[in-house]
């Protein structure tokens, strides 16, 4: 297959490049390249006539989505609208990555494919949107994922969570985590392996949950970095409510998949993939 990845620089896109290379013919295309907001910029995808259209395009920083909804909207569901447009024009298929932010978390437990979204806050309102746009080329994927981990780290973020738990406690400093808001935590080389087995077994359209197994509070999550690195911080659980945080976020957004495992794929337990990433990072030894 020829696949273009959008976002190729990115926390997941770089890792998808590295996978999706293994057997196929990848382009990798960053915001230099290609601007999803913008149409006119869609020339390199015309030249290249890809089979695959992977968008990893987006604007995640929750709480600036509250203050600037035009551009979230505009990234996160106008871009999935274009890059659906376009996927059709070519005969190509579109893969949307989306988010467990689309559920409310009243659930209060792990949220499947079958599950009916419900947006608590404008960045999950305008990833529903993208998801829906995506909808209009029916040859289309939609990875809902959460809570992303890997090497290269969130351009828009600096770095991601367990890199920051590790800054502080080299720093010595006291730390604080949330023990009340369950997600799952996600190696994004995991989620790279789990979409190009999709691609590769042409399986079924539509939407996908491809997280880690397992759940955690991001205080669990926290005492299992130090865990595995030996760490001894000064960490304090405290409840959501305690943070100043503009965006209101689902109290358990945890995501499990009913459709991968009925074709074979059974993404790893959270806490392995964990393991995998500090050794891939330099932080730990095997």
């Amino acid at each position: 297959m020829k696949i273009a990845v959008i976002g190729a620089n990115g926390q997941l896109g770089t890792d998808l490049m590295k996978v999706l290379k293994q057997g196929h013919e990848v382009i990798g295309l960053t915001h230099k390249d290609v601007e999803v907001t913008d149409p006119n910029s869609f020339s390199v995808l015309r030249e290249q006539h890809p089979d695959v259209i992977v968008n990893t395009a987006a604007f995640h920083k929750v709480d600036q989505c509250e203050d600037e909804p035009l551009k979230a909207f505009s990234v996160n569901a106008i871009g999935a609208r274009n890059i659906a447009a376009i996927s059709k024009e070519l005969g190509a298929v579109t893969v949307y990555i989306s988010t467990d932010y689309v559920f409310d978390g009243a659930k209060k437990e792990p949220y499947t494919e079958d599950d009916f979204p419900a947006p608590l806050n404008t960045y999950g309102i305008s990833k529903l949107a993208g998801e829906i746009y995506t909808r209009q080329n029916h040859r289309h994927y939609i990875f809902r994922v959460a809570s992303l981990f890997g090497v290269a780290g969130a351009s828009g973020k600096g770095g991601n969570f367990v890199e920051t738990m590790i800054s502080k406690a080299q720093k010595n400093e006291p730390i604080s985590v949330v023990d009340d808001m369950w997600m799952s935590p996600t190696y994004t080389f995991d989620v790279a392996n789990i979409i190009k087995a999709v691609l590769e077994s042409k399986m079924p359209f539509g939407v996908y949950h491809a997280t880690n197994d397992g759940c955690c509070t991001w205080f669990q999550f926290a005492k299992e970095i130090f865990n595995i690195l030996g760490l001894t911080p000064s960490l304090t659980p405290i409840k959501t409510e305690q943070l100043p945080m503009k965006a209101k976020r689902p109290m358990f957004s945890a995501l499990e998949s009913v459709k991968l495992p009925r074709y074979g794929i059974q993404p790893r337990d959270w806490k392995q993939a964990l393991r995998e990433y500090l050794i891939a990072k330099g932080h730990l030894s095997k």
